[in-house]
């Protein structure tokens, strides 16, 4: 089984910059997006979903961010749309799919780089403020997934790097969101403590693998990138992953596709 995740940074851009093409070529059970930036309505009237592929869509209250999907060649048992928390779900942030053998689902953190002191919504939160409460919800939904008997793929662009492996040296004194001590944190709780698994660093466990390199970097992609985008599973799939890598030939986003494959059949 094959699953691949991308923050697209807008869809209809994506495509115009050749994804449905890289798509083609990858034989993907799963395709997981995040931050489509637009209606879940307008994708199937633009008619933007590969040949082969269904798709399945949660939109955000604003256009300009948010928005996460799923591709997939194999019909779901259930969709979910969102995870029973009432900030990410109106910002649409998390959608599942069941499939006979496993659940994937596609999530997008706040993100608050460079804008973390930002007031943003009405009860005077701040850019900041606001990712740390998306995460800590979805620790909480974390915990009780985990205690669950099925297994679980989760597509997650978390805007945060773990180690220091998995960000460039720009990020390490910086002092802005994405590599914050407090934000780091929470992925040590997610992996260490409740038990997650970081699929990539399963099977690669070299610096400089980057996810993301902001549009600021321009040609500066190595110096300035950072780890952002994962795969997070229940601890049963630990054993399944054979193969992952991050595709930075790309260009149709400033993320790079990270692509696993899985000794497992999604479903019958």
């Amino acid at each position: 089984m094959r699953v691949v995740s991308i923050s697209v940074n807008g869809l209809v851009r994506a495509v115009d910059n050749g994804f449905f093409n890289w798509v083609a070529r990858q034989d993907a059970d799963v395709i997981c997006i995040q931050d489509h930036r637009m209606r879940a309505y307008e994708i199937e009237d633009l008619g933007l979903i590969p040949e082969g592929y269904q798709g399945y869509f949660i939109d955000g209250e604003h256009n300009d961010d948010g928005g996460v999907g799923i591709y997939t060649r194999h019909f779901p048992k259930a969709i979910m749309y969102g995870f029973a928390n009432e900030q990410a779900d109106r910002e649409g942030r998390f959608i599942q799919a069941d499939f006979d053998n496993v659940s994937v689902a596609s999530l997008l953190a706040p993100s608050a780089l460079g804008i973390e002191e930002t007031i943003v919504g009405e009860d005077e939160e701040t850019a900041l403020d606001h990712k740390d409460a998306f995460l800590d919800a979805y620790l909480q939904h974390m915990e009780k997934t985990l205690r669950k008997r099925r297994q679980f793929i989760f597509c997650a662009n978390l805007q945060t790097a773990h180690h220091v492996t998995d960000a460039s040296s720009r990020y390490h004194q910086s002092g802005i969101s994405g590599f914050l001590p407090h934000e780091r944190s929470r992925l040590d709780r997610l992996f260490d403590e409740m038990g997650a698994v970081d699929a990539f660093r399963e099977i690669n466990k070299q610096s400089n693998q980057f996810t993301w390199w902001p549009e600021w970097a321009g040609n500066l992609r190595k110096q300035a990138g950072i780890r952002t985008d994962y795969q997070i599973l229940t601890s049963g799939i630990r054993r399944k992953v054979l193969d992952g890598w991050i595709d930075e030939s790309t260009r149709f986003s400033d993320h790079a596709p990270l692509i696993m494959d899985y000794d497992m059949e999604i479903g019958r």
